[in-house]
């Protein structure tokens, strides 16, 4: 896992001392060894974290063998030796042990069908010399990040926006559209960025540059799948193993490393089952890391603990006062470097922080509750659909009902009745403005689309007969899992040079699920059913069955304590004339007023404030 950036320059040749303040800004995602080329109007930096083969020769940018190409890529092609026998060159034709002279290889051969071949995460540009064409590229499911602009002087490209300005002369503008769909959502989703001319090369697809002109292709898409019914005929014991074997496969491959490997260890259903399987393939004792709490409310370090004492692992558990946690502040605001929401990202770089004292690999258990059904809000949208069943009139007329009453659920639920569609009540329940409006301008929200508009647009382009619960896994699994958790993972771990490696992101287990009906997901109001049927195989039910707690932050008291000051100095300061500062005042007292608690919208501006002082 490393960090890479580049540029062709359309009016002067590239000067390669930008290129390396550029690779400087993120330089602790490749603290290894950070270069750069650059001939003519082309340059490529990259900054290494060594993996696989720890030779200087697997160096990047790295040239393939006939000189034609060049390459920088971020990320882990876990099967390259699969390929590798595919391409069936002889040994000694080979420059090193690296997935990355695979991946150039797999290029030259196949050219853009490579990416077919890939198991992996990765975001990576090769330029073709010959051709004087760049071709880049980024996983599947969006595990690594990739940033480019086009302007009048140039194309750019980069792992992290902020790096983006170093390399060019590049607009700080704000994307109205990413900004309103922030404080909506408290992420950015697919191909925008806070800034304007900056955009995200979208999961599962790749783009060609040349001649000023960019072309961008999807080349995978697993949302077009649908369940397989004929699936309902096999056993649970059948479909177990299967997903057995799939899930054992995909562990296997992302053991594999020249350096240390880990597990995040929660004591949960998804990173207990993962440190389960790597126990079983490792020939050593595996090491775990969990994050404790002095505080029981937010504290799992305990469930970790059994979960490691059964299987005898090496683990190591910090154990913090909640409080300790606003010290990372500084961290978050170095390494986010656009407005970004999620709180947990505390916790997973004082986890980072943890294991990357003992190693350099870590798996963890991301995916699974976006593809096997793992969140409350499936419930809940399959209770709407008996709504949305009804004529509108009769939905209407229902939501102004109990819209009167003083309850702030049922008020919530009003809302949710009156959606265009279920997908855009899916929207709105996973929204965290609710029914807060105000803090924009109004003349933005009328020349924007709302975070409903996306999830019912990208809604319509799934299989016409998904059941509600099928398609809001898919809607997470497009916009929330790429664009909020697997960056929240891939910035938080590589603030403390740590690679993270996902086994339930392997294409193979997400087509497979794909395929899996519902039932075995969500049933009889048990969330992921099947995989905690695979789990039980590994740990004993009574050590694995607790509520789900996820990774809290007690951010609503940071508001109301630590920050409050800081907070309303930021807004204060702002000059953003988008902002409705009177609104946000109100928002303040009741929040800290204890009258209800918005946390999660303030929290949002609050990051957005302190993105304005910092990066805008």
């Amino acid at each position: 896992m490393c960090g890479i950036c580049g540029v062709y320059s359309f009016k002067e040749k590239v000067n390669p001392h930008k290129i390396h303040n550029a690779i400087m800004t993120f330089h602790q995602r490749g603290p290894d060894h950070q270069d750069v080329w650059s001939e003519d109007s082309i340059g490529l930096g990259h900054a290494r974290l060594a993996i696989l083969d720890l030779d200087a020769k697997a160096n990047q940018p790295m040239f393939s063998k006939c000189g034609r190409y060049v390459i920088v890529y971020n990320g882990e092609i876990y099967n390259f030796q699969d390929i590798k026998n595919d391409l069936a060159y002889e040994p000694h034709l080979w420059q090193t042990h690296s997935d990355t002279e695979v991946i150039l290889e797999a290029y030259k051969k196949w050219g853009k069908e490579c990416l077919s071949r890939f198991n992996g995460m990765f975001a990576f540009a090769i330029w073709d010399k010959q051709e004087e064409e760049l071709f880049c590229a980024r996983d599947r499911m969006g595990k690594k990040p990739f940033y480019y602009a086009l302007t009048d002087n140039g194309f750019y490209f980069s792992s992290r926006p902020s790096a983006l300005f170093e390399l060019g002369d590049i607009s700080k503008k704000t994307d109205m559209q990413a900004l309103r769909l922030y404080f909506e959502i408290g992420y950015i989703p697919k191909e925008l960025s806070i800034y304007e001319e900056i955009k995200m090369l979208p999961s599962a697809h790749y783009m060609v540059y040349k001649n000023r002109k960019v072309e961008i292709t999807r080349y995978w898409d697993y949302r077009h799948i649908e369940p397989d019914n004929t699936w309902l005929q096999k056993t649970e014991e059948e479909l177990i193993d299967e997903l057995d074997e799939l899930l054992t496969s995909a562990v296997k491959y992302r053991m594999i490393a020249d350096v240390p490997v880990g597990t995040f260890l929660s004591g949960g259903i998804d990173s207990s089952l993962v440190t389960a399987i790597a126990v079983k393939l490792s020939s050593q004792p595996l090491t775990t890391f969990s994050i404790g709490f002095n505080e029981p409310k937010w504290d799992e370090s305990i469930h970790a603990a059994n979960v490691a004492r059964y299987l005898k692992t090496n683990h190591y558990t910090e154990t913090l006062d909640i409080a300790n946690l606003i010290e990372l502040l500084p961290t978050f605001i170095k390494n986010f470097d656009e407005p970004f929401f999620d709180s947990s990202a505390f916790p997973t770089m004082a986890v980072s922080k943890l294991a990357r004292n003992h190693v350099t690999v870590s798996l963890t258990g991301d995916g699974a509750d976006e593809i096997f059904g793992g969140y409350h809000y499936y419930n809940i949208i399959d209770k709407l659909q008996l709504f949305y069943r009804l004529p509108k009139i009769f939905r209407t007329t229902f939501s102004h009902l109990i819209g009167i009453l003083p309850s702030h659920k049922l008020k919530l639920l009003s809302k949710a009745l009156v959606q265009d569609d279920l997908a855009a009540a899916f929207a709105f329940s996973r929204s965290i403005s609710k029914d807060f409006n105000g803090v924009l301008d109004d003349a933005i929200l009328k020349n924007t689309s709302s975070i409903r508009d996306l999830f019912s647009k990208a809604s319509r382009k799934m299989p016409f007969n998904l059941d509600p619960i099928e398609r809001s896994m898919r809607l997470d699994a497009f916009f929330t899992l790429p664009d909020d958790y697997l960056q929240k993972v891939d910035i938080s771990s590589m603030a403390f040079s740590l690679e993270t490696r996902s086994p339930f992101l392997d294409y193979r287990i997400v087509e497979w699920a794909a395929k899996l009906p519902t039932r075995y997901k969500v049933h009889n109001g048990i969330n992921k059913y099947l995989l905690r049927k695979l789990a039980y195989r590994y740990v004993p039910k009574e050590i694995l069955d607790r509520p789900k707690q996820g990774f809290g932050v007690p951010v609503g008291d940071w508001i109301k304590k630590d920050l409050l000051s800081n907070y309303q100095e930021l807004l204060s300061d702002s000059t953003a004339p988008h902002l409705n500062k009177n609104k946000i005042r109100e928002l303040l007292e009741i929040h800290t007023s204890g009258k209800r608690d918005i946390h999660p919208l303030l929290w949002a501006i609050y990051t957005y404030l302190v993105w304005e002082k910092n990066y805008d």
